[in-house]
């Protein structure tokens, strides 16, 4: 608690003023934390000042409050580029993070619990100058910061994704990702990283953690192979919370063939329990390709599941536990620029309303990534096992019973054209994205998970 009323008075946060009539000061508390490292040991105590942002009233205190935050998609996408060229990871820590935000708005708050004041102050509050933690404005105050020093430094943000930095200078490239206080920079110019990293350093109170190994709860292991990422502890701790730990283990996250349904007169089972497990199984759909199938069924259920529904979401964990360290590696492959993309969908598979379900892979620079916008020289190979869907695609001829996507298909038409897409059949046997769209049996799910890049490097030997 001192070290954290140390760090407020040196970055000025507050003044002590008279209340303003008509002010409602916002109160605050202190939280406190335990930090861990990657194998789960103590790394530090910590106690945080925090404001107490849900009193705050929009139009006085705050107005805007968005801020990004670094998407999924993008640091795999890094991540195939760094194991592909042989980039080096660097993770930065910011301290304090919030305390650079600077405020727009007056707002003021209540003298923090334990703060050592003359009898003459006792009745004052505190006019934040900068951002707390807890305020509704924090994050967006603290970006805006940021961002601006990096444009100063000559750094450009990406328009598919604003926590993207990229420099480029004399044919090389340096990129920087922010998720709130967490940074990794990658790059072929290492005169820039340390010109960055002395920058950073000066402008921040920052920490240097090295080579990146754990980022957004996700593990970062790096060997002559490639990159690999998992969620081995995170599922760990799930399967010991729920109890799960010495369950009997399955090879599929889901039973062939399952179709779940709403029934008429089903058991009901435990709501909020439900809502809770399939939540927290949803955080590992980052690495785990191999659940998305499974989590996307039982997730339609969450405002009346049933005993069948719950049982689906045990075997999620019964599957977790034959294989609590998959996750995905990032190889080092020739062509880093490539793009190919399997998609698949079922034909009015729900049963409840007969909706479809479709899902896609993306593979850039031989690697799976969740891939949003990227750009490439060669053409994007769209792997597709539907005849029909193909020939319409490439045929100009329009029918009756295709008028409904004709606008779409004259999109992909236009592109086909254009060679920025290729639509290639394959066999339905080759198709990966199957296990996206249905429950497969588990030889079949074992051998996509294999071509998926997906692998175990805990698994003994």
């Amino acid at each position: 608690m001192n070290e954290e009323m140390k760090s407020l008075q040196k970055n000025e946060i507050w003044e002590l003023v008279e209340c303003p009539p008509g002010k409602k000061p916002v109160g605050c508390r202190w939280i406190y934390t335990v930090k861990y490292k990657v194998d789960g040991s103590i790394e530090r105590f910590k106690a945080r000042l925090v404001a107490k942002g849900y009193t705050q009233t929009y139009g006085i205190d705050y107005t805007e409050t968005f801020a990004p935050v670094a998407k999924i998609n993008t640091v795999q996408v890094l991540l195939s580029l760094a194991a592909n060229l042989d980039w080096p990871l660097q993770q930065f820590d910011v301290k304090d993070v919030f305390l650079y935000g600077e405020l727009s708005e007056g707002v003021y708050m209540d003298l923090p619990p334990g703060c050592m004041v003359s009898e003459k102050q006792c009745q004052k509050v505190c006019k934040l100058k900068k951002s707390l933690y807890g305020l509704k404005q924090s994050l967006r105050a603290w970006f805006g910061r940021f961002t601006k020093s990096m444009r100063a430094f000559g750094y450009r943000q990406s328009n598919s994704d604003y926590t993207l930095f990229l420099k480029k200078q004399h044919g090389k490239i340096t990129t920087l990702i922010v998720y709130v206080d967490d940074m990794v920079v990658t790059r072929n110019d290492p005169e820039e990283r340390k010109t960055l990293q002395n920058y950073l350093f000066k402008e921040f109170k920052m920490k240097d953690l090295g080579s990146l190994k754990y980022f957004l709860g996700i593990e970062v292991s790096r060997s002559s192979e490639g990159i690999f990422l998992s969620q081995r502890k995170y599922v760990l701790v799930l399967l010991q919370e729920t109890g799960m730990s010495g369950c009997q283990p399955v090879n599929t996250p889901i039973e062939e063939g399952l179709k779940l349904c709403v029934e008429p007169n089903q058991v009901s089972t435990d709501k909020g329990r439900y809502q809770r497990l399939v939540g927290r199984l949803m955080y590992l759909d980052h690495t785990r390709p191999d659940l998305a199938y499974a989590l996307s069924v039982v997730s339609q259920y969450m405002h009346n599941p049933g005993e069948q529904q719950m049982n689906a979401v045990m075997r999620i964990l019964r599957y977790l536990k034959n294989a609590h360290g998959k996750g995905i590696l990032f190889a080092k492959n020739v062509d880093y620029q490539s793009i190919e993309v399997y998609t698949d969908a079922d034909w009015a598979g729900a049963v409840d309303d007969r909706r479809f379900t479709s899902g896609y892979f993306t593979f850039v620079g031989g690697n799976l990534v969740t891939w949003k916008s990227y750009l490439s020289r060669q053409p994007i190979r769209l792997f597709c096992d539907n005849k029909a869907a193909c020939d319409i695609a490439h045929n100009p001829v329009q029918h009756d019973r295709t008028k409904h996507v004709e606008v779409d298909r004259f999109f992909i038409k236009e592109k086909l054209d254009d060679k920025i897409v290729e639509l290639p059949k394959i066999r339905s046997e080759d198709q990966l994205a199957d296990i996206l769209t249905k429950a497969v049996s588990s030889q079949v799910f074992s051998k996509f998970l294999d071509k998926l890049g997906m692998c175990d490097i805990y698994a003994p030997t």
